[in-house]
């Protein structure tokens, strides 16, 4: 269930929060009705809420009315059985950012989530002013460092300043470098780090983190919520094992293909993955049997 002592109107990004896989009909259309049986699921089996309109929810592909309702549907699920949900807010404007983020509000959202501006290579000036125009709003925020895909780097000195600021509350590292932990942690010893890599969960917990915006979860909610339990108790004989059986699937968390890879551990899981949206392909064979072969040598421990 839940972990509803984590679940705080200071503190919503503690404990698991799932980044969401979006389901679609056959026809490419949301399917809604799936997406809220999945949050309520999450919620009832490990995880402490979800994060919605992320990478994993295919937010890009999106429509505006898609995305606004993703945000509501996610609330009225969750909030039955204790979770929360943070909305991710990225956009190539800090208007459009603003925008989603007073719907969020609206919708009744915990926080928000907001990578750095992402339309070109941004500079620490830059960086700065985007997120004090989303800071306007009033729901708290975590930063979102991936600079593989932004080319834009938050190092522990920018998120020092965003923090001293006031502008976020937490930051999801997806960086992989577990090093930061500890010098975030040195620069701005309140502002919250988030495993934002389901391949360093371990290494991070170790390290200090306090929470974890999970991918595979979607798949295999109890197993991951057992391991993030014990990372974050420092109980390393219960951890490692259950790690290393489940690490050739995390680590797809960090691959170009991790959609479609967590969407057909799902489908394989017995959950509904499906397809995803253009313009995302199908996995190459290649890949799928190595994702498959991977989870189903995960179920046949037991793992689920």
């Amino acid at each position: 269930m839940c972990n509803i002592l984590l679940m705080t109107t200071s503190t919503p990004w503690r404990g698991i929060l799932t980044a969401t896989a979006l389901p679609f009909t056959a026809d490419d259309a949301v399917d809604f009705e799936r997406f809220a049986e999945h949050v309520a699921w999450q919620c009832t089996n490990g995880c402490d809420g979800v994060v919605v309109n992320g990478s994993l929810g295919e937010y890009q592909t999106l429509t505006q009315e898609e995305r606004a309702e993703v945000v509501r549907v996610a609330v009225a699920a969750a909030t039955p059985v204790n979770g929360t949900v943070v909305a991710g807010v990225a956009a190539y404007g800090s208007d459009e950012s603003r925008y989603w983020a007073q719907q969020a509000a609206e919708a009744g959202a915990s926080a928000v989530m907001l990578l750095p501006p992402n339309a070109y290579r941004a500079d620490e000036r830059v960086v700065l002013e985007h997120y004090r125009a989303v800071a306007k709003e009033e729901l708290p925020m975590i930063a979102y460092n991936n600079p593989f895909d932004t080319k834009v780097d938050l190092t522990p000195a920018l998120l020092a300043t965003l923090h001293a600021e006031g502008l976020i509350k937490a930051v999801k590292e997806f960086s992989g470098d577990v090093r930061r932990v500890y010098e975030v942690h040195e620069l701005a010893p309140e502002l919250e780090v988030l495993i934002g890599s389901d391949d360093v969960v371990l290494e991070m917990a170790i390290a200090g983190a306090t929470g974890w915006i999970a991918g595979y979860p979607n798949a295999l909610p109890q197993s991951c919520r057992e391991l993030y339990d014990a990372s974050i108790a420092k109980d390393i004989e219960t951890a490692l094992p259950i790690y290393r059986d489940l690490h050739p699937l995390l680590r797809w968390d960090s691959k170009t293909e991790f959609v479609q890879a967590i969407k057909l551990s799902m489908d394989i899981a017995g959950r509904f993955g499906g397809a995803s949206r253009p313009p995302r392909l199908p996995m190459s064979p290649e890949h799928a049997a190595i994702v498959r072969t991977a989870t189903e040598a995960a179920l046949a421990k037991g793992y689920r």
